[in-house]
C-alpha cells in the first residue's frame, strides 16, 4: 500500500481538520520580530556589510550592505576608540611575537597580522560572563579578552600546556587540532542554557575549518537545540596553502547557515566598525533567544601561515599587495582622525601602551623556565598508572645518578 502526501491511504478520507499551518519552532518564533520571511532572515544580506571603506571614509547608508532584517547601528565612539587601541596593540603583538620566534624565544607563532580587526571585535562584543573559544591564530583576541600577554603566549613556547585559566577568563585554551573548539563551544552553550544562564558563546574558526566534520556537528547541534552561539568564521582565503575555491563552491561560507536552520551574515573582516556592529547585534539577539548565528568575515593574513610556512609557493605578491591597501589599522586610524576622535596625543598614548605590551612579552618570554622532568608523568592521568609510576621511578633514578656523577666524577658509570 502506498501513502499519499497527506498521509492517508488511497480510498480513505482524512478527518477534516481545517487549514493547518506548519508547527512553529524556536527559529520561526524568533523571526517574527523582524517582519521578514524566514528565508530572508537565514540568508545573508545580498552584499557584505561594510561601513567604513578601505580609504577610511564612512560609506553612505545605501552602500553599507544592510537591508530589512539585516540592519546594524553604528557602534558608539567609546567602543570605536577602545577597538582602535586594541588594533594597535594587536599589530605590535603580532610583530613582536614574529621577532621572538626568529630569536628562538618561541617555538612557533601563527601571526594574525592583517586580521586584527576580527580579533578585536571578537573580544569586545562579549560581556564578562560570556565565553570565547579561539583558534591557534587568535592570540590577539585572547589578550584583548584580558588574558596576560605572557600567559597567552606560553603555549607557543612549547614548554607547557597553556598559561592561563580558561574558567577565570571565560576563554578556551588555544589548540592546534582543527575545529575541535566548536564542539566545546556548543557544549558550554548547552550547559548554560540548561542552567538558565544568559551566557553567549563566540566560537572562532577559519575557512578551512568549514570543511571539517566537527563544523557540521557543532552547527547542527547548536541549531537543533537553539543555542546562543555565534560561529565566527575568519575567511582569510587559505587553509594553509589550499585556496577557498578548492574547499567550497557555495556562494559564500555564510550561505552554509541556511542548511542548518540558522541565520548567516557576511561582513568586511578588515572593517572593525562593521564587525563590531554585526557581532554586537548578534550577541544581543542570541542573548534574547534568537538562536545561533554564522558570521563570515572576509579578511586576509598578510604573513605566512606560521614561521614554518613559505607562502610564496602558493600565492602571488600582487595579491598580498592588494590586501595591504585594505589594512584594518590604517583604515580605522583614518576614520577616527577624520571624525576628530583621535589626535596626536591619543596616538602617542596608544603607541606607548602597545610598546609596553611588547616589552612585557620580550621580558617574560626571555626568562628561562625551570623544567621538572617529572611533569611528564604528573599530568597524564588523575591517578598514575603502574606503568607511569615505574617510568617515573626509572627517570628519578637516572637523574639521581647523573647528579651524583656531576658532583663526584668517581661515581660516573656506577
Amino acid at each position: 500500500m502506498t501513502i499519499s502526501a497527506n498521509h492517508t491511504a488511497p480510498g480513505t478520507t482524512a478527518p477534516d481538520q481545517g487549514h493547518q499551518e506548519p508547527p512553529e519552532n524556536a527559529l520561526t518564533e524568533a523571526v517574527k520580530k523582524f517582519g521578514i520571511t524566514i528565508e530572508d532572515y537565514m540568508l545573508p544580506a545580498r552584499h557584505q556589510i561594510q561601513m567604513v571603506a578601505p580609504d577610511g571614509t564612512l560609506n553612505p547608508d545605501s552602500e553599507q550592505g544592510t537591508e530589512p532584517g539585516h540592519e546594524y547601528p553604528l557602534p558608539g565612539d567609546e567602543e570605536l576608540l577602545a577597538a582602535y587601541e586594541q588594533l594597535v596593540v594587536g599589530r605590535r603583538v603580532n610583530d613582536q611575537n614574529s621577532a621572538l620566534v626568529r630569536q628562538g624565544r618561541m617555538a612557533v607563532y601563527p601571526s594574525s597580522h592583517g586580521q586584527e580587526a576580527c580579533q578585536v571585535a571578537a573580544a569586545l562584543c562579549l560581556s564578562e560572563g560570556d565565553w570565547m573559544f579561539p583558534t591557534y591564530r587568535d592570540a590577539v583576541a585572547v589578550m584583548a579578552r584580558g588574558v596576560d600577554p605572557v600567559q597567552a603566549m606560553t603555549i607557543f613556547r612549547g614548554d607547557w600546556h597553556g598559561g592561563y585559566d580558561p574558567l577565570k577568563h571565560k576563554v578556551g585554551i588555544q589548540c592546534t587540532p582543527l575545529t575541535t573548539q566548536l564542539l566545546h563551544a556548543v557544549g558550554v552553550a548547552h550547559a548554560a542554557k540548561l542552567r538558565g544562564k544568559d551566557t553567549v558563546v563566540l566560537a572562532m574558526c577559519g575557512d578551512g575549518a568549514t570543511s571539517e566534520g566537527d563544523f557540521h556537528e557543532a552547527l547542527n547541534f547548536a541549531a537543533v537545540f537553539h543555542l546562543p552561539v555565534i560561529f565566527f568564521v575568519q575567511n582569510n582565503k587559505y587553509a594553509i596553502s589550499v585556496p577557498l575555491a578548492h574547499q567550497s563552491v557555495a556562494p559564500s561560507l555564510a550561505h552554509k547557515a541556511v542548511g542548518y536552520g540558522m541565520a548567516g551574515e557576511r561582513v568586511d573582516g578588515n572593517d572593525v566598525v562593521a564587525l563590531l556592529a554585526v557581532l554586537d547585534r548578534g550577541v544581543k539577539l542570541a542573548r534574547e533567544g534568537s538562536g545561533p548565528l554564522l558570521v563570515e568575515a572576509h579578511t586576509y593574513r598578510m604573513q605566512a601561515h606560521t614561521n614554518a610556512d613559505d607562502d610564496t609557493r602558493y600565492r602571488e605578491s600582487a595579491e598580498v599587495a592588494e590586501w595591504r591597501a585594505k589594512d584594518p589599522v590604517t583604515r580605522m586610524r583614518t576614520y577616527l582622525t577624520g571624525r576628530g576622535l583621535l589626535d596626536t596625543a591619543g596616538e602617542e598614548r596608544i603607541a606607548a601602551h602597545a610598546e609596553a605590551v611588547a616589552r612585557t612579552l620580550r621580558e617574560g618570554l626571555g626568562e628561562d623556565v625551570p623544567v621538572d622532568p617529572q611533569d611528564l608523568f604528573r599530568h597524564v592521568f588523575e591517578k598514575q598508572t603502574p606503568q607511569l609510576k615505574e617510568q617515573s621511578a626509572m627517570l628519578a633514578d637516572e637523574l639521581a645518578r647523573d647528579a651524583a656523577a656531576a658532583s663526584d666524577p668517581k661515581e660516573a658509570g656506577k
